[in-house]
C-alpha cells in the first residue's frame, strides 16, 4: 500500500493553465457551482484583469496570494462542554483549515455584495484583502476577538 502525500489544497488537484498555482486552482474549484468550471474559470480570470487595471503596479497573482494570506485565521474558538457548561474555547488552527476559511471568507463576502459582475466584486474583495480590509478582513477579526475575549477557557483545549 502505497501513501499519497497531499499538500495544503488537497490530493489531485492540478495547478491552473495560466497561472500554474495549486491555490489559483483550488480557489477556481471552490467558486465553482454544479460543476461549471469554464464559468468559475472565466470569473476568476477577469477579476484578475480587472486588478492589472486597478493596481498596475502589483502582480495580479501576488495580490490574490497576499489577500488570501491576510485572511487566514491564527486562531478560532470551539465549543467544549465542561462539567455541564459551554465554553468557546480558543484554539490554533491548522494551515489546511486557515486556507479553507479564507477562500470560503472571501467568496462569502464576494457573493453577498449585490450589483455587479461577481470578477468585479471578487477583484475588489481581493484588492480590500490585500489592504487588510473589507468583509473577509472584517470576519478573520471577529474570529480573533472571539479568541482573544475567551482567552481565559483555553486550558481547557486538549
Amino acid at each position: 500500500m502505497s501513501v499519497k502525500s497531499t499538500n495544503v489544497t488537497g490530493p489531485g488537484v492540478k495547478p491552473d493553465a495560466k497561472y500554474n498555482s495549486l491555490l489559483v486552482s483550488k480557489f477556481i474549484n471552490c467558486l465553482m457551482y454544479d460543476g461549471k468550471k469554464a464559468t468559475s474559470e472565466a470569473i476568476f480570470y477577469d477579476a484578475m484583469d480587472i486588478i492589472v487595471r486597478k493596481m498596475p503596479e502589483e502582480s495580479p497573482l501576488r495580490v490574490f496570494e497576499t489577500a488570501i494570506n491576510n485572511v487566514k485565521p491564527m486562531v478560532e474558538v470551539k465549543s467544549r462542554r465542561v462539567g455541564g457548561a459551554n465554553y468557546q474555547v480558543p484554539i490554533q488552527v491548522k494551515p489546511n483549515r486557515q486556507q479553507s476559511l479564507a477562500i470560503r471568507w472571501v467568496l462569502e463576502a464576494s457573493r453577498k455584495k449585490k450589483g455587479k459582475p461577481m470578477s468585479e466584486r471578487l477583484a475588489g474583495e481581493f484588492i480590500d484583502a490585500f489592504k487588510r480590509e473589507g468583509a473577509a478582513m472584517t470576519v478573520r477579526e471577529n474570529t480573533h476577538r472571539m479568541a482573544e475575549a475567551n482567552k481565559a477557557f483555553a486550558h481547557f483545549a486538549w
